[in-house]
Formats: structure tokens, C-alpha cells, sequence
């Protein structure tokens, strides 16, 4: 089945750019030009990705963003111009997933959507991981509590397994960096800390005092060793 990958950019030039580098290897791709029609044609066409521009008049990208998030765990890749980093920073904490910065090449943008999709839809051979009342289902990319679905995003999934997936062992916000962005991507800490905190806000029963993904301070995260 085709995969089908929604392009919010209101540079036609742009849009068509990343439309035809995408169809060729595959992709169904739709075009919206604004944050309110973006969001309309999200609805009406349930992407399996979405690559959106930050710059967008009138309701800007990470607004774009906030109110997909609210209802989808679809994978969001952010394009954006600006060259500082609060802005790509900001889209990673509020639930996108990667981001390209203007100008980009299009080897490297078809490259992260390939990725980010067979992450989020990729069957993964990994075993299930049930921790208490806590399952984590490496094939469906699912997360449960007490029997309760819990929406996650790709990074919060990724993150999530990492650790679970090895008890007791630290890891620094470089190696997490390295491991759910990749190595060629420089993230600022701040961005670790604030996946992580979004995680432990679904996880755990007492997100202040978690039980499961602890702070080793001075040295990274871990995830509880427990005895099932």
C-alpha cells in the first residue's frame, strides 16, 4: 500500500520540490499551503507523515503541530529557514519528531522520512516488555498501562524501549541523542530532558517521583531494574 505524506508549505516552489523527490521513490504525496487547511486535509486524508514548514502565515508550524499532536502520534518532520535553534528545539518538545533546516538537500530529507516511516510502521522483531502493570509492544509501537492504551509519539516510543529494554544501565543525554536522533544530529539537553519528562508523564503514576525512568544525576537516565 502506497504511503501517503502531507506537505504544509506555503512555497509552492518548495512544495513541489519535496512532492516530486518524494513520489519518485514511491509516495503518495497532497499539498496544503496553510496551517488551517493543513489541518483540514490532515483529517480528511489521515497521513502516515507529515513534513511541515515552521514559517507559515497566519497559524505558524508549531501551532500546526500542537494541534495534530493532540489527536495523532503521526510522524512529524519540521522544515524550517531560521537559523537559531529555539524554534527546531521547540518543535521537538512539543511532539515533532525530526527536522531539515532551509536549505536542504533532498537526498538527506527523503533519507530522515524513510526513516522516521519505518520506524513508526516498521515490524520489529524485539521482544514485548511487560513491566508491572506496564506493556510495551516493540511491533505494534504500542504502549499500555494497566491495560490503557497511551498515545506516543515515534521519539517517546524509541526513547522509551531504549531504556526499558535495558534495566539498570545508564545512558548519557549524548548516547540518547545519538540513539533515537542519530549521529549526525547535534540536539540540544534540553530537548533529551524534555522527551524524557513527556515520557514519564504517560509512564509513570507519580511523574515527580518516577518510579520507573530515574535521573542518575551527573550522568544520564536509566530505566529501573524491577522484577517484572
Amino acid at each position: 500500500m502506497t504511503q501517503r505524506i502531507l506537505i504544509v508549505e506555503d512555497d509552492a516552489r518548495i512544495a513541489d520540490l519535496i512532492a516530486k523527490n518524494l513520489e519518485a521513490v514511491g509516495y503518495e504525496c497532497h499539498q496544503s499551503a496553510d496551517g488551517g487547511r493543513a489541518l483540514a486535509d490532515f483529517a480528511r486524508l489521515k497521513p502516515a507523515l507529515v513534513v511541515l514548514d515552521l514559517g507559515l502565515a497566519g497559524m505558524d508550524g508549531l501551532e500546526v503541530t500542537r494541534r495534530i499532536r493532540k489527536e495523532s502520534d503521526v510522524p512529524i518532520l519540521i522544515v524550517t529557514a531560521r537559523s537559531g535553534e529555539g524554534d527546531k528545539l521547540l518543535g521537538l518538545e512539543i511532539g515533532a519528531d525530526d527536522y531539515v533546516t532551509k536549505p536542504f538537500s533532498t537526498a538527506e530529507l527523503t533519507a530522515r522520512v524513510r526513516a522516521l516511516l519505518r520506524r513508526s510502521t516498521g515490524a520489529l522483531t524485539d521482544r514485548i516488555l511487560e513491566i508491572g502493570t506496564i506493556r510495551i509492544d516493540p511491533g505494534r509501537r504500542s504502549l499500555e498501562r494497566d491495560g490503557v492504551a497511551i498515545p506516543v509519539t515515534t521519539l517517546e516510543f524509541d526513547v522509551l524501549y531504549f531504556l526499558a529494554s535495558r534495566p539498570g544501565r545508564v545512558f548519557s543525554r549524548e548516547a540518547l541523542m545519538e540513539q533515537v536522533w542519530g549521529s549526525d544530529r547535534v540536539v540540544d539537553d534540553r530537548s533529551i530532558d524534555s522527551l524524557i519528562s513527556r515520557v514519564r508523564r504517560k509512564l509513570e503514576s507519580d511523574p515527580s517521583n518516577p518510579q520507573y525512568l530515574q535521573t542518575v544525576w551527573g550522568a544520564g537516565y536509566r530505566f529501573a531494574e524491577t522484577s517484572g
